[in-house]
């Protein structure tokens, strides 16, 4: 592994200084706030390589989540208050947190997990048009035939509806990388850095959006301070894409 490699390759002294130091940070460098549960203290690291200050030892939620976390909740009387929500591969966290926000109907969604409310595909949602406001698709486009899943959750958005989008971007790629070629596990590892992943997005994926009908597109990032205090990683965006229509009313 690259990781071990690279200590490997240091000097006996300071392989084990290196280790050292890495092991000390396993359990927090900085203290932190979670915006979705409210602890503060110390992050644990997570992922291979490991990233540091990355996971709320509370609720668990990772530097995405709780992104998503200040946006949702920084808005929600005007997105959420009134609203049918579809949420699709739900995180426990951020599901938590929905099920207490004043919605008129709070729908789980996912096509193998089974902790779910109901077994749907993204690809296929087997919902008449107009069933929901709002629809919250994290990290999930990367996984699936995007263009379909979007056209998809459009169409089953009412009116004036949103869709709620967080995906692996590559801001200085202007177009998304994707080869159908590349179909086995390790060389999905290797080009788009998980097994299970089809793709990994360029500045297009604002295009993609749009070619499927939906207008608005909206971005929140965290900048400064917000991104320090709830140990969040700089530049990650959440899009809000808007169906045209006049929007429900609360």
């Amino acid at each position: 592994m690259p990781f071990l490699r690279k200590i490997a390759s240091l000097e006996p002294v300071s392989r084990l200084r290196y280790r050292f130091e890495v092991l000390c940070r396993m359990e927090g460098v900085h203290e932190r706030e979670c915006p979705l549960c409210g602890h503060r203290g110390m992050f644990r690291a997570h992922g291979l390589p490991p990233r540091f200050d990355a996971c709320c030892p509370a609720c668990g939620s990772l530097e995405r989540h709780r992104l998503l976390g200040c946006y949702l909740l920084g808005q929600a009387d005007s997105l959420l208050a009134g609203r049918r929500v579809l949420h699709f591969a739900p995180e426990p966290c951020i599901a938590r947190t929905l099920r207490n926000a004043p919605l008129a109907a709070y729908v789980t969604a996912d096509l193998h997990e089974p902790a779910v409310d109901e077994r749907l595909n993204i690809e296929k949602i087997d919902k008449p048009p107009n069933s929901f406001d709002l629809v919250l698709c994290s990290h999930v486009l990367e996984h699936v035939d995007d263009r379909q899943a979007l056209s998809e959750v459009h169409r089953i958005l009412s009116p004036g509806g949103t869709a709620i989008l967080m995906v692996p971007i590559v801001e200085a790629w202007t177009r998304t990388y994707e080869d159908e070629g590349i179909r086995t596990h390790r060389e999905r590892e290797l080009h788009f850095n998980q097994r299970d992943h089809l793709r990994f997005y360029g500045r297009d994926f604002r295009i993609r959006v749009k070619e499927t009908g939906f207008e608005a597109l909206s971005e929140f990032t965290a900048y400064g301070d917000l991104a320090a205090r709830y140990g969040l990683t700089r530049g990650e965006t959440v899009f809000t894409a808007r169906k045209p229509g006049s929007p429900p009313s609360a």
